[in-house]
Order: structure tokens, then sequence, then C-alpha cells
């Protein structure tokens, strides 16, 4: 048995005891924790002191609470998935994505009509509410599991300027690149990346664990006059993935500036 005896709440002081055993390996990852009765007796304090220290491991993320099962602690050895965020050209002149990455649709891609909002009317130069086609599509990376959420928007005037485009705003993102270079624009991209934690839907649909954040990228295709031609976004597990890129060094002549 082991006594409490730190500053703090109660509850914070038997979390941090489960940490540490935690950490130091005791109770080893993908292991089912004690029960609140085993830690009631461990660490001598009541039901509700364990729950709430169990609620706060599971908020750091260190431990996962499964339904019927129990709280295991949680396992950082999951297999990752690289994704190379390189845009390429084949001998052919084709564009291509240099990832070795097999994505799997795991449901048909959905088109719908949308519009621009308060995020995405300023990644392509828009105002809010100016018409869009939307495509998201559900993708399963077929040697890792990993899974992610992809969505391409257009706006109406670029799809109308490409007929091609304006039939089938589902086509992948590579063969969109073709139709817009075929239009004359001279392509290039610029692209954010940040972390925040995932809305519900989103944790579902991407079997995150709890306190699990996700990646958020953003990537917009330049054209002419470096004018914004359309947005892509790509969700995806913090846990499940890294990014790649490759970085050559900036001419000042021929600069690029987003506007």
């Amino acid at each position: 048995m082991t006594e409490i005896q730190r500053p703090g709440a109660l509850y914070q002081q038997v979390a941090a005891a489960i940490r540490e055993a935690i950490l130091s390996g005791e109770f080893a990852p993908e292991t089912l924790l004690p029960s609140e009765a085993q830690l009631m007796a461990r660490y001598k304090v009541s039901r509700p002191t364990v729950r709430n220290a169990i609620a706060a491991l599971r908020a750091e993320g260190l431990i996962e609470v499964r339904h019927g099962k129990g709280s295991f602690v949680r396992s950082d050895g999951q297999p990752t998935v690289t994704l190379d965020r390189r845009v390429g050209r084949t001998p052919e002149g084709r564009f291509a994505m240099p990832n070795g990455t097999v994505w799997d649709e795991a449901e048909a891609p959905s088109v719908y009509r949308t519009h621009t909002t308060k995020d995405t009317a300023p990644l392509l130069a828009l105002n809010e509410e100016e018409a869009l086609f939307g495509c998201d599509r559900f993708l399963v990376d077929r040697a890792t599991g990993a899974r992610t959420m992809q969505r391409t928007l257009i706006p109406f005037e670029i799809a109308e300027s490409v007929p091609k485009l304006a039939e089938a705003p589902d086509r992948a993102p590579a063969s969109i690149y073709a139709l817009l270079a075929e239009a004359g624009h001279e392509l290039w991209w610029s692209e954010t990346v940040r972390a925040r934690m995932p809305l519900p839907d989103e944790r579902a649909a991407l079997r995150l664990p709890d306190a699990t954040p996700l990646l958020h990228l953003a990537r917009v295709t330049h054209g002419t006059d470096d004018r914004p031609l359309i947005l892509e976004e790509l969700r995806v597990g913090a846990d499940r993935a890294e990014l790649a890129y490759r970085i050559s060094p900036d001419d000042p002549t021929t600069r690029h500036t987003p506007t």
C-alpha cells in the first residue's frame, strides 16, 4: 500500500502517484490498470477520489478508458504514416504525389455545394458566403490503418473557367492540378499546419484515443498572378502521422508572396 502524503488536492496526489507508476514502467503500456477497488486500497482514498484521478490522467492522454473493459495505459507504439507533402511531376509531365502510402477510400467521395466561411474565405482571397464546390473523402492507409479526412474546396468561378472541373469536382487533387495547368496556370502551393483538439465527429471518424489532437493541414493551390485557385484540407490524428517536406532555397527574384 502507498500512503499519499503530498501537497495539492487529494485526487491530484493520486493522479501523480499513478503517473509515476506508469512512467516508471510499473504499469506497462497497453496493460489494464488496477480496478477502482484496488486503487482505493493501494492509496487509501475514496472511490470519487480515484475516479477524479483517472479522469485527470485520461485528460492528459496517459490512459484511455475502453467501455466495458476498464482503464488501460496508453501506448505510444502505434504505427505511424509519413505524409510526404511535396508535389512532383512524372517524366511525362503529369502531377504526382511522391508518397508510397497507399490510401483506400473507406467510402465514396461526397460532393456538395457550400460557401466560404470566416476561416476559408481569407485563404481563397474571397468574401464570406461565396459559392464553392466541396468534395469530402475518407481515406485509410493500407499499411498502418491511419485514417484521414480530406476536403477539397473549389470556388464556382474557378470551376466555371475549367469546364472539366465543373463537370467532375470530385477529381483527385493531382488530376485537378493537371486541369488547372492545362487552363494556362503556372501552379505553386502554400501550406499551413496546425494542431487542435478534434470535434466529436472528427474524433469518432478518425478513431482518436482520449486527449489526442489532430493535425489540420490547409494547402492552397495558386495560379496566374499568385491567385488562390483551390483549397485542400487534411485532418489526421497527431498520434498516427508525421509530415515530411522538401525545403529548397528560395530565389528572391521569383519569390511568391501570398495575397
